[in-house]
């Protein structure tokens, strides 16, 4: 196989993500439908779509994001940072209806926001929140401040990247109040992040509220858009994360969640006084869960959220748990008449559920996993398989597909689903289509991310399963293992790792392996490579650490190495507060095991990154140093957390290969007996 063909399709497609549909927008009875799409599989200019009459019809090109009123009559999108508005009323097709129109901003403009009546729009730009009349196109001032520091109508870092809540600003049902959060940064420490290649560039300074230091404070006020405005008032001493926040036909809805994570309070609003008052209170002895599109009311009130039960993760409405032991809650999508969420009972798949009058209702079936939006008779689902994702719109009886424009890759997953050990860890096995039983002997390569964030042994086609293939037809067995700590399988099970992030999995993963091997006798147990990103990169650090004996080579891209360095809401959630439990963070950091190496290890990390910064990777590497232990490092100039440039790309996915091929020597059969990767 050619060993250049796949990173340099997997970089042209951004790891195949171009040309899928995505963002979808259903009109209230169903038959209007906007979504994001590029228009080729190695094409990053994104259009704006409305599929009409099972037509689509290309709105704009260059778009980053787009909003709409509730009847889906306006919509309006920015691209370049200008911000357009065009009207989709009365129209047999978009396409002949009436031209988009610039709408004159106070600057460049962020996160924009139809309200429901279509008749305003909100944005933010430099850090102020702003509202258009779509009429007449006035612009006025909502909230601002001469404080660098404070920011209006913006998530914050730690609600945008841990607590899934990328909005600061939400409009009334009727479209004249806005609620929106004041961020103030003062009391959030400064990290600094240059650029070596380009000396001459100041670095870039980052508020970064790393584990055990202050957060952001944050506030939420009600705007009447007359200049009146109220704070709505929380003790947000004891509860200093502002989880969710929305504006229902019930009046404002937000939690709030204490800096431990141990209690999650559900609480109205008044936006006339301020005043809030407790409808639940969930309490965990190891942190509570937040689950992506909860607190939420139906249409009559009743109150959406969920409920850990021992092993299960349920899903309440108005206090009753309506799903059965075994489902486990993934996210509500939609909650209206009824209740539109993700589940699984199985980890390796994730369906579509209904729930309302008339019950508990799968809308998806057969292995892979399920999205959807409903609206009036129709049903859009979208099912990634391992045959691939399909979208299609489900109406009267009849699928109407919507076009796929993303990549085919060179080499298709061949994949062995196995359940390993006593705790039945899904793993994936992957095998060179040119492998014969008992040929030879294959150097292993174990793929983990095996973290919280993410399951990757799913029944899907997906980015990591190409390249695990593309490893696999170089001469490798790829073994891949969600192992304890990872979603889908219950609070229980991700709740292993509380206080001790790695031995759990490290433990899994060596699970993983042998019932691999178990399977396919042909895996060379003395070869075995281990390789991963964030907190991959970190299971793999500490797994050639702690177990050279299992692991002869590992590579570690951006792995964090030192619990402290990482944020406050993430790390504190695992490990608690790094002044309560020292031990703890110094167990699951890597950098205090360096002495121990005595395997080949890869460091990879981008200069750029902002998540876990190179920090983690460059005291690694100085801690391996000073105790004398060889190693490779590797750094990205101008790479973030996830590297895209092109050429980058390419030459890492490269370099990792002959890595693992020097120390475990892909397709070289072993003499009986001799170790390998010493």
């Amino acid at each position: 196989m050619d060993t250049n063909a796949f990173p340099t399709q997997s970089a042209r497609t951004r790891r195949f993500t171009l040309g899928l549909p995505r963002d979808f927008t259903l009109s209230p009875d169903g038959h209007r439908i906007l979504f994001l799409r590029t228009q080729g599989p190695e094409d990053p200019a994104v259009g704006l779509w409305l599929l009409l009459d099972d037509e689509e019809h290309l709105l704009a090109t260059e778009v980053t994001a787009y909003t709409t009123d509730t009847a889906m009559s306006t919509v309006a999108y920015t691209t370049k940072g200008e911000l357009w508005v065009l009207s989709l009323e009365g129209t047999p097709t978009a396409a002949e209806g009436s031209s988009p129109s610039l709408q004159p901003t106070a600057g460049p403009v962020t996160d924009p926001r139809l309200d429901p009546t279509g008749g305003r729009l909100a944005y933010v730009s430099d850090r102020s929140l702003r509202v258009i009349e779509v009429a007449d196109g006035n612009d006025r001032l909502v909230a601002s401040d001469d404080d660098p520091e404070v920011s209006w109508g913006v998530a914050e870092y730690i609600a945008a990247e841990e607590m899934y809540r990328s909005r600061g600003h939400w409009w009334s049902p009727d479209g004249t109040r806005l609620l929106a959060a004041r961020v103030d940064l003062t009391p959030v420490q400064r990290w600094w992040i240059a650029d070596p290649v380009n000396p001459g560039t100041p670095p870039r300074e980052i508020p970064y509220p790393a584990a055990g230091t202050p957060n952001a404070l944050v506030e939420l006020h009600a705007f009447d858009l007359a200049g009146g405005s109220t704070q709505l008032r929380w003790d947000s001493t004891a509860y200093e994360y502002l989880a969710t926040a929305d504006w229902d036909s019930h009046g404002p809805l937000l939690s709030v969640q204490s800096r431990d994570q141990q209690t999650l309070q559900i609480l109205a609003a008044d936006p006339d006084t301020g005043e809030t008052h407790l409808l639940h209170e969930q309490r965990d002895p190891a942190w509570v869960q937040l689950i992506d599109g909860v607190p939420a009311r139906t249409a009559s009130g009743k109150l959406v959220h969920t409920d850990d039960a021992g092993d299960t993760r349920h899903l309440t409405v108005d206090g009753t748990r309506v799903t059965p032991d075994g489902l486990q809650l993934r996210a509500v999508l939609k909650a209206a008449d009824g209740v539109l969420f993700l589940a699984s009972d199985e980890p390796t798949e994730c369906h579509l559920w209904l729930y309302d009058d008339t019950g508990l209702h799968q809308l998806s079936d057969g292995p892979g996993s399920h999205e959807g939006y409903r609206a009036g008779n129709t049903l859009l689902l979208g099912s990634n398989t391992e045959a691939g994702r399909t979208y299609v719109v489900r109406r009267d009886g009849q699928d109407h597909p919507i076009t796929s424009h993303r990549a085919t890759p060179d080499a298709t997953p061949r994949i062995t689903w196995l359940q390993a050990g006593d705790l039945q860890i899904r793993t994936a096995l992957l095998l060179p289509s040119w492998h014969k039983p008992g040929a030879t002997k294959l150097p292993v390569v174990m793929a983990p991310y095996a973290g919280p964030a993410m399951s990757l042994v799913m029944k899907v086609a997906a980015p990591w399963f190409y390249k695990a293939q593309w490893y696999a037809e170089q001469g490798f067995a790829v073994v891949i293992a969600d192992g304890r700590g990872t979603p889908g399988r219950g609070p229980a099970w991700e709740k292993t790792v509380h206080h001790d992030l790695l031995s759990a999995p490290i433990e899994d993963q060596i699970t993983a392996l042998h019932a691999a091997a178990e399977y396919c006798p042909d895996l060379d147990l003395t070869r075995v490579g281990i390789t991963g990103w964030s907190f991959g990169g970190m299971l793999a650090t500490a797994s050639v650490l702690r177990r050279p004996d299992v692991f002869h080579a590992g590579i570690s891209g951006a792995g964090p190495s030192d619990q402290r360095m990482y944020d406050t809401h993430w790390r504190e959630r695992f490990l608690g507060h790094p002044d309560e439990y020292p031990d703890d963070y110094d167990r699951s950091s890597t950098v205090n095991e360096a002495a121990k190496l005595e395997r080949p290890l890869l460091l990879v990390h981008g200069l750029a990154d902002d998540n876990v910064f190179a920090a983690h990777t460059l005291r690694l590497s100085a801690a391996l140093l000073k105790a004398g232990r060889p190693h490779q490092l590797l750094p990205l100039s101008g790479a973030a957390h996830s590297p895209t440039d092109e050429a980058t790309v390419i030459g890492l996915l490269q370099h990792e290969l002959n890595f693992l091929k020097t120390a475990l020597g892909a397709g070289e059969p072993a003499a009986p007996g001799t170790p390998r990767g010493r």
